[in-house]
């Protein structure tokens, strides 16, 4: 679930059902008619290969309509947050594919939730709903036969999609302080530390975020050191496939990528930030080197391996998003949070709101591991 929050101190109740919720509901309308599979239902039954959307002419998107006496700013300055998410029960699922809800914070502003079926939806709608007339860049295409995956392949990807998450009690979600120039001095510190040259390493800004959150969660985690532990991400995968999938394909094109068989020990070393940034750049240079079968094949197989108990760090969102832009005529939103991080030990990740070529990370700990984490945050580890 993402929720985008939006600053408007003239946002009575009398203005909010005038004005904001009938623009809201229009913007809405307006592009779940190009993106009608939206309205419907996902549903995969044992018997099936693989889900499908199931059309009813009496389907609807659910919009919820809350208003509240808490304070505006409170609620993302606290970073904690809850809502509803898509879950699935046995190896049955029936479930809609979007919900949406929108919280009035009478005279501070309010703020739209969006919850919706990843293996549906990606960033294209959020886009498109802004828009008072939809582009041709996000006008989506519906062809499926573009993505040739092989059929054994593409067994293997379900199978590994079936697998249920348990929910996690005792979590906090926050974003960590922000440190003025923190990405620069790590740039920096990666290319000193590190024996490898400038040209095997890739320092996006994605990677030495990731890498330093990781080792600071790894760390804030404790246990033994020879634990196993794992790194994913999610990539996107339209322009690896022969012929190229258009950029406005309906449906997500993105699918994880992981790093295996390392322990914890290896970023618990005094050169563990330096480590989990030479195993990232490995793992995106390797994306654009390797066959989209092969990763895919390699991926399905090292996921099905991973032990009971081993500490599993993933990213959602991305700097590339431009979630901070969702701008629906009130101006730019002053804070969105990604809910569904709440499940293992997930970090959000986004471009900075007033400051190019920055990131945003939100993490979600038990509250046993927050002080330690803030700690080595805030110290450079």
């Amino acid at each position: 679930m993402k929720l985008i929050f939006y600053k408007l101190t003239e946002s009575s109740p009398e203005l909010f059902h005038t004005l904001i919720l009938p623009k809201v509901e229009l913007s809405h309308s307006l592009v779940l008619r190009l993106y009608l599979p939206l309205a419907h239902r996902l549903k995969w039954d044992p018997q099936d290969p693989k889900p499908c959307i199931v059309i009813s002419k009496y389907d609807t998107v659910s919009l919820t309509i809350i208003k509240t006496t808490a304070d505006f700013s409170s609620v993302f300055r606290q970073r904690t947050t809850s809502g509803h998410r898509v879950t699935s029960s046995g190896t049955r699922v029936n479930v809609a594919v979007l919900f949406l809800k929108v919280t009035l914070f009478p005279n501070q502003g309010f703020c739209i939730g969006i919850t919706s079926h990843h293996s549906i939806l990606d960033v294209h709608y959020d886009k498109a709903m802004e828009s008072p007339l939809i582009p041709e860049d996000l006008t989506p295409s519906f062809d499926c036969t573009v993505i040739n995956v092989p059929r054994r392949l593409e067994a293997k990807m379900m199978e590994f999609l079936l697998y249920l998450s348990k929910d996690i009690d005792n979590l906090r979600s926050l974003k960590p302080p922000p440190a003025d120039q923190l990405s620069e001095k790590l740039r920096e510190r990666a290319k000193k530390d590190s024996p490898r040259s400038l040209l095997e390493l890739h320092l996006s800004t994605f990677v030495i975020g990731y890498a330093y959150a990781w080792t600071c969660l790894v760390r804030a985690h404790g246990g033994h050191a020879n634990r196993p532990v794992y790194l994913f991400y999610v990539a996107d995968f339209r322009h690896w496939f022969n012929p190229q999938v258009l950029a406005t394909y309906f449906g997500n094109g993105v699918f994880p990528t992981g790093c295996f068989g390392y322990e914890a020990r290896a970023f618990l070393e005094e050169d563990g930030f330096v480590k989990a940034v030479e195993i990232l750049s490995d793992l995106v240079k390797r994306l654009d080197s390797q066959g989209i079968e092969s990763h895919l094949e390699a991926y399905v197989e090292g996921r099905n391996k991973i032990k009971q108990g081993a500490q599993i760090g993933t990213v959602s969102g991305s700097t590339q998003l431009g979630v901070h832009g969702l701008d629906f005529g009130w101006g730019r939103p002053v804070e969105t949070e990604f809910v569904s991080i709440d499940r293992n030990e997930a970090f959000s990740m986004s471009e900075r709101r007033y400051e190019p070529g920055g990131v945003e990370m939100g993490v979600c700990l038990k509250m046993s591991e927050i002080k330690i984490f803030l700690s080595l945050f805030k110290n450079g580890i």
